[in-house]
């Protein structure tokens, strides 16, 4: 990749602080290519994700086979539904067609796409053992998956808060989001809007730590904030992410895909509920802990 298509590529990015390594080498590239091949067609960057909604719940239908072909095909789509998910971001920030829509809409994408997997895998281990409990199980991993990707999206859209205003323009309080709302006109922006309240409510209830140190921020400084203080957070926000990147899209499909290789299903439905929950409460916790630091 030359000096040129390197920037290009970086400003298709929201931050390369805030990739991992997997998206770096592969889905972020390969997104960025096909962004490049779209960005002059009229494709829209919703017209994509609503495509990957197709493509996600797809691998769902496939997850519910007992047969390898099947596995393998679900296997892939699940992956180019995850492309389709890069295209999307890197397409509105290289065509400049960005809303705040938009990205309500590329987060319910993921949740489609998990929701059709789970029952798929619910179906599955019903027909193998005769009991619907396994919907139990499934219901359980789908709200514990939502809560995991609210704050994953959360602490991911606070660390481009301190790279830039601009970088940072996302990151919205609910109390924004209700004042966005309440100015909106009936609609499906609205629909989406209503949702999204509750989403933002969650984030700043399970970090109310982070809350004081932001309201401290915003009294001292307004939107000024010392770059000082950005670097220093940053910094301390990376050294985190090795946890937050397991409750990613590429930390979660690594263990599924090699659970629905060896045919054992329900052990992603404990994975889910136990393994991620755990992590996802270490991340909080060490997270609230950096942020008292800076009280």
């Amino acid at each position: 990749m030359n000096d040129l298509n390197k920037k290009e590529y970086e400003a298709s990015l929201k931050s390369i602080e805030t990739e991992n390594k997997i998206d770096r080498i592969f889905y972020r590239p390969l997104g960025f290519r096909i962004a490049k091949m779209l960005r002059n067609t009229g494709v829209t960057p919703n017209m994509v994700t609503i495509l990957s909604i197709f493509v996600g719940v797809g691998a769902g239908y496939m997850f519910y086979f007992d047969n390898i072909i099947y596995t393998i095909c679900g296997i892939l789509l699940l992956i180019f539904a995850n492309i389709l998910d890069c295209v999307d971001g890197q397409l509105a920030r290289l065509t400049g067609i960005k809303s705040a829509i938009g990205r309500i809409l590329d987060g319910f994408a993921g949740d489609l796409w998990f929701a059709s997997i789970y029952i798929g895998f619910s179906l599955r281990l019903m027909n193998e053992y005769g009991t619907p409990w396994f919907f139990a199980l499934a219901v359980l991993s789908g709200i514990s998956h939502l809560v995991q990707a609210n704050i994953t999206d959360y602490y991911k859209t606070l660390h481009l808060f301190f790279l830039s205003k601009e970088k940072g323009a996302e990151f919205q309080t609910h109390d924004q989001v209700i004042a966005n709302y309440a100015k909106m006109k009936p609609g499906i922006d609205k629909f989406f809007f209503f949702f999204y309240k509750g989403y933002t409510l969650m984030q700043e209830n399970v970090t109310p730590v982070l809350q004081r140190l932001l309201s401290s921020l915003r009294s001292q400084y307004q939107d000024d904030i010392p770059e000082s203080i950005r670097l220093n957070f940053r910094k301390k926000s990376r050294d985190l992410m090795r946890y937050i990147d397991l409750l990613t899209f590429n930390g979660r499909t690594i263990v599924m895909f090699i659970v629905v290789l060896t045919g054992e299903v329900w052990a992603y439905f404990l994975y889910e509920i136990i393994v991620l929950n755990v992590v996802l409460a270490i991340s909080i916790r060490k997270h609230e802990k950096m942020c008292l630091s800076f009280l």
